[in-house]
């Protein structure tokens, strides 16, 4: 893909990817209340903030989810290739295999057709990559841009499913990808991003999170998420209370993306640094020798994040070895399940 510098797309918005989620504390109060309609087809549903619905279709298992976000890089089509990559992960984070696609748009027309036709084409060229054809979609007009997809999936059969809840006590905790990418959209849009950096920024927002999602089919996986808005604190904490189990996450063996500590420096914080320490509350802890960048990147929304798995402890080792192998070279162990009160400590 080259890179279109004619408008700059994350200047056109107050804040870029996943980054501009509702505050998850504001949402949460907005979703009190209400009487959802169910069905008892509904295997996984958003009782657990799980990352896509699990629907038995009469032994056949569907998935469904729907993402979309505002520009994280200036590129037109990047920038679709991108929200495409993140929406299909929550497919993948489930076990299961993309089969469908709708686009979504806000748009402001004052950018014309030709942006716009960037970025589905971004989309486009990323759901080819997944076999996942585009089908259609709806567009609005809008002050700000958003594109993602609406996805439907499968889970092939004999193949299982994962959600928040079944993570047990000993297992180990494997991060798949690097933190930092919100931090590091930050620098992008503020122009304080080395060249080197923004093109690891762009590997890890372009890497589909299909192989590890099948990886994941050959291991003892007890539950799975993938980190995205709301952090590697606020999605752990809610795998750790669905699973009632304690996450320890071991600091220091964090992959972080290069350039995360001088963007810190250069000011380069998300507003969701903040909203999502508030989301994740009393669930979370940091132990006070955890260092200022590290504390940070734990709380930085992700956009097309990795996969956080909980798998047993006798193959966590072979589970790191097989993703490696496949090309998710981050991939590393970062903690265990313990017991205690249902969520997050950071050491």
């Amino acid at each position: 893909m080259v890179e279109n510098a004619s408008v700059r797309l994350t200047q056109t918005v107050s804040c870029a990817g996943c980054a501009a989620k509702l505050d998850p504390n504001m949402l949460s109060a907005a979703l009190t209340g209400i009487t959802w309609p169910s069905d008892p087809r509904v295997l996984v549903g958003f009782g657990q903030c799980d990352d896509a619905a699990i629907y038995d279709l009469g032994g056949q298992l569907l998935v469904s989810t729907v993402d979309f976000f505002t520009p994280i890089v200036d590129d037109p089509e990047i920038y679709g290739a991108v929200a495409a990559t993140n929406a299909l992960s929550d497919v993948y984070a489930m076990g299961g295999e993309p089969l469908f696609a709708l686009n979504i748009v806000h748009y402001p027309e004052a950018l014309g057709p030709e942006i716009l036709r960037s970025v589905l084409a971004g989309g486009a060229k990323v759901c080819a990559e997944a076999r996942c054809p585009i089908v259609g979609g709806h567009s609005v007009k809008s002050p700000e841009m958003t594109y993602g997809l609406a996805v439907t999936g499968r889970i092939r059969p004999g193949e299982r499913y994962f959600a928040n809840a079944g993570a047990a006590i000993g297992d180990v905790l494997v991060l798949t990808k690097a933190l930092g990418t919100g931090i590091m959209a930050t620098a992008t849009k503020k122009g304080v991003i080395a060249p080197a950096d923004y093109q690891a920024l762009l590997a890890t927002l372009l890497r589909l999170n299909r192989h590890a999602g099948d990886t994941m089919q050959r291991f003892p996986v007890h539950a799975a998420t993938d980190i995205t808005g709301f952090s590697l604190a606020g999605h752990g904490s809610e795998l750790a209370t669905a699973s009632g189990v304690r996450l320890r996450i071991e600091t220091n063996k964090l992959p972080l993306l290069p350039g995360v500590e001088q963007a810190i420096a250069a000011g380069c914080l998300t507003r969701g640094d903040k909203s999502n320490r508030l989301y994740a509350g009393d669930r979370a802890t940091i132990a006070d020798s955890v260092e200022r960048v590290r504390n940070h990147a734990v709380f930085d929304p992700q956009s097309s994040g990795g996969l956080l798995i909980a798998v047993a402890p006798t193959h966590a080792s072979a589970l790191v070895t097989a993703l490696r192998n496949g090309g998710d070279t981050p991939a590393t162990v970062i903690g265990e399940v313990v017991s205690g009160a249902p969520g997050i400590s950071f050491v």
